[in-house]
């Protein structure tokens, strides 16, 4: 599961870069989702560097959704 969630983490964090982007900010939808997955998966290994990957993608995500509208 440590594994998986540090993986889908990484993958999140790499879409996450194109949303940054104005006009771009449909990916952090996705990115987002793939985030709350890696969070859940991340969260029963007792090494929390999945969890914590997840968090600040999702972090990140979830600031510049807020700061374009939830749209851009």
């Amino acid at each position: 599961m440590q594994t998986l969630s540090v993986l889908i983490g990484l993958v999140c964090a790499l879409l996450l870069l194109p949303g940054l982007i104005p006009f771009f900010g449909w990916t952090l939808w996705a990115t987002l989702l793939g985030s709350v997955v890696g969070i859940i998966c991340g969260a029963f290994p007792k090494r929390k560097i999945g969890l914590t990957i997840n968090v600040a993608v999702a972090v990140v995500a979830i600031l510049r959704l807020f700061l374009g509208g939830g749209i851009i």
